[in-house]
């Protein structure tokens, strides 16, 4: 994997690349919390392992900015501290993001553990954000089927997930290819003779051929 080692102690962080070079992942690393993040915008990176304590950007701003990036892989935060952390510290990391802790000075073995969790979780997040990315739907009638294998107007599917209302009308090109030739044929039915033969009235022949209203919008949801 591609490891962003983030500490602002230079010796440190030559001890922290070596360890994660010699464990087999690729390693780019930042001095400070900004450099962190101009790292992550330039090149994808799934991993970071960052100090806590460092200068303006620590390290739980830094995992409270990586979690408010839209649109992002996820990424597995480990964060690094030479105290043991009080239970104030800990929630307050767990709800800035952190994923898991290692305590310094930095153990090989604990180390690989972390990082072997890391690999195994960002796996399954790919394959769920793969799955969810797929969405099964009826060439005929265009519902689509959610996770309990229920089929549903994609209205409604969607409505659910997001919130999205929609709004329904006709397309110009629907219009034109598939309303205009039922209402002509309508018209013609109308200005004709009816089952038992008698001629439609003029008032349904007026009727027919008087303008219609341009489709009118029906909101859903």
């Amino acid at each position: 994997m591609k490891v962003l080692a983030v500490e602002d102690d230079p010796v440190a962080l030559a001890v922290l690349a070596r360890t994660l070079r010699k464990l087999g992942h690729e390693v780019v690393t930042a001095a400070d919390g900004e450099a962190a993040l101009d790292r992550l915008a330039a090149e994808p990176v799934r991993v970071v392992v960052s100090d806590w304590v460092m200068p303006g950007v620590d390290g739980l701003e830094l995992c409270r900015r990586v979690r408010a990036r839209v649109d992002a892989d996820y990424v597995y935060f480990i964060l690094l501290t030479g105290l043991v952390p009080s239970e104030d510290n800990q929630r307050e990391a767990i709800e800035a993001g952190v994923d898991d802790f290692l305590n310094k000075p930095l153990q090989t073995q604990e180390i690989w553990m972390r990082l072997h969790v890391a690999e195994r979780i960002l796996r399954f997040a790919t394959q769920v954000r793969q799955l969810e990315a797929f969405l099964p739907i009826c060439g005929y009638c265009k519902k689509v089927r959610d996770d309990s294998n229920y089929w549903q107007q994609i209205e409604s599917y969607i409505n659910t997930r997001t919130g999205t209302d929609f709004s329904h009308s006709v397309c110009p090109d629907c219009y034109t290819q598939v309303v205009a030739p039922q209402l002509e044929t309508l018209r013609r039915e109308m200005a004709g003779e009816g089952e038992a033969g008698v001629p439609a009235s003029a008032e349904a022949k007026s009727t027919a051929t008087r303008p219609l209203p341009p489709p009118h919008v029906r909101r859903t949801h």
